[in-house]
């Protein structure tokens, strides 16, 4: 058995980690962590659980007696906690984006804080399988990806990589569920704000996830890509859904390009690439670890539409954490996952 630990295990994507491990074969759940909640228990944030560990303070876990950590803490909170358990000899999945980006000045210009563990960015792996799958087996620290980003890569891969993005430029409008705000309330999820209501933010080239998006799709078409990227805050609980708009060239048919996606993703279990005319909605993935794929025409001459939908909660945070661990401790990969 592995045995795990989970920092921040209150919040949205701690409580369906939480989830996962317990129903996982292979992992043993030996402490949780909450500074709010810190003398409680987990039954005690969320009843339907029915799990009565104790909740401990971060710097009360026992990290002598865990092989792996998930840090579910907010961007900026997670670096001392990766260093102590690193320093500890502990493998780490993060899913801030505290080693998402492998450049402090490029994490400080779009997170506005300094880093304080530039060493372990060299250290760490992006996790994104599909794309780094080797070097996540062989990692003892990999950096989750952002769900935006997720969704955003994943749709736009198979193009990147065959070198078919005409111009370098991607229109992503993307929508996300409420739960990718976190636990902790603001005014703009109030119950009242969110009901009946769609609501875009971080307009315009600022979007803390667009550094991932570019770097990573930069990378792959071995060109600069630049992402132009609205989000939305939709009144749903979870799922995100991401339509992107493409220039390919040369030109090709819908279904060459179904092909074409279809074979990059054959062997990938949790990326799901649907027929011609069969449309992506958020549905598709809801309560699940996977991603679903549909292309379409655009409206003008080599234009495609992607639609990319996950699970915010799942693809797109908890459920690739634990598909990285798996990764990283030689399981088969959709051990324990919503496939």
């Amino acid at each position: 058995m592995i045995k795990v630990g989970v920092f921040g295990a209150t919040g949205y994507a701690g409580y369906e980690l939480v989830q996962l491990l317990h129903r996982h074969p292979a992992t043993d759940l030996v402490f949780a962590t909450s500074e709010a909640s810190a003398g409680g228990r987990l039954s005690d944030s969320y009843p339907s659980l029915g799990d009565d560990m104790p909740l401990v303070r971060a710097e009360e876990a026992p990290l002598d007696a865990v092989d792996c950590v998930f840090c579910s803490l907010p961007h900026g909170a997670s670096m001392a906690t990766v260093q102590r358990a690193r320093a500890a000899g502990v493998r780490v999945i993060d899913l801030s984006a505290d080693f998402r980006l492998g450049d402090p000045a490029v994490y400080q210009q779009w997170y506005k804080k300094a880093h304080d563990a530039p060493a372990l960015l060299t250290e760490a792996v992006y996790g994104l399988p599909e794309l780094h799958r080797e070097a996540i087996r062989k990692s003892a620290l990999v950096a989750n990806p952002g769900c935006y980003p997720t969704s955003v890569i994943l749709g736009c891969f198979p193009l990147a990589v065959e070198g078919l993005l005409a111009d370098g430029h991607i229109i992503a409008d993307s929508k996300s569920g409420v739960s990718g705000a976190g636990r902790t309330p603001t005014p703009a999820t109030h119950f009242c704000e969110v009901n009946e209501n769609l609501s875009p933010y971080n307009i315009g080239h600022v979007h803390r996830h667009i550094p991932e998006m570019e770097g990573e799709l930069s990378r792959l078409a071995r060109q600069p890509v630049r992402v132009t990227f609205t989000p939305h805050l939709a009144p749903v609980t979870r799922g995100m859904l991401s339509t992107l708009y493409v220039r390919v060239a040369p030109k090709q048919s819908v279904k060459a390009l179904v092909d074409l996606y279809q074979g990059r993703y054959a062997r990938e279990p949790l990326v799901h690439v649907l027929p011609e005319g069969k449309l992506a909605t958020m549905a598709w993935a809801a309560n699940t670890d996977r991603c679903v794929i549909s292309l379409h025409e655009g409206g003008w001459p080599g234009e495609v539409i992607i639609v990319s939908a996950i699970d915010n909660l799942g693809k797109g945070a908890a459920g690739q954490a634990v598909q990285n661990m798996n990764l990283m401790f030689g399981l088969e990969e959709i051990t324990g996952l919503r496939v």
